[in-house]
């Protein structure tokens, strides 16, 4: 491995440890095993080097999730296992929505979020057997809201069984509602 992928490894143990805030420069530079000038030769910042970890660590998970749902299974088993991965996960999902707060202030953050977020939304898409990305938007944001509540209380956070009752109540709720 070069520099530039000792960097991007080390900037990867470094968010899941310290988080995207609290890593420092010179926190990725010792991570890598690499001078601290490398990352402004290879990313320019600190923050680009950070985001493009970050994207790379999701598409590690959405990786991990699609060979965990790889046999077909129904509904609860299914999202079973996507519960289950935030755990492996926590911490990336846990720098998302830390991330989130900062959207407003740095705009090439947002833009590397819009841009990660179009491609889960394929990725998911797909790992659902849709090729629809609307599909991947509705999966996205079942997805997030369940991490988000995950993240907070994970004892409270609904179960397959209750998150699939719900489902098909509020659907049912709304039948003739809209045309």
């Amino acid at each position: 491995m070069g520099n530039r992928e000792d960097l991007l490894g080390g900037a990867k143990r470094c968010l899941y440890d310290k988080g995207y805030s609290r890593t420092t420069a010179r926190d990725i530079a010792a991570a890598a095993g690499v001078s601290l000038a490398a990352i402004g030769y290879h990313y320019g910042t600190k923050e680009a080097l950070l985001n493009e970890a970050l994207v790379e660590a999701m598409q590690e998970w959405g990786d991990d999730l699609g060979r965990v749902l790889a046999e077909p299974a129904d509904f609860e088993t299914t999202w079973g296992k996507v519960i289950d991965s935030f755990a492996r996960a926590r911490p990336l999902w846990a720098i998302q929505f830390e991330l989130i707060a900062h959207m407003e202030r740095t705009p090439e953050l947002r833009e590397s979020f819009v841009e990660a977020g179009r491609q889960a939304r394929l990725g998911l898409a797909e790992l659902f057997g849709s090729d629809s990305e609307r599909m991947g938007a509705v999966v996205q944001t079942l997805l997030g809201g369940l991490a988000a509540q995950w993240l907070v209380d994970p004892d409270g956070t609904p179960t397959p069984a209750e998150l699939l009752e719900g489902l098909r109540a509020l659907v049912g709720s709304t039948r003739g509602a809209s045309s």
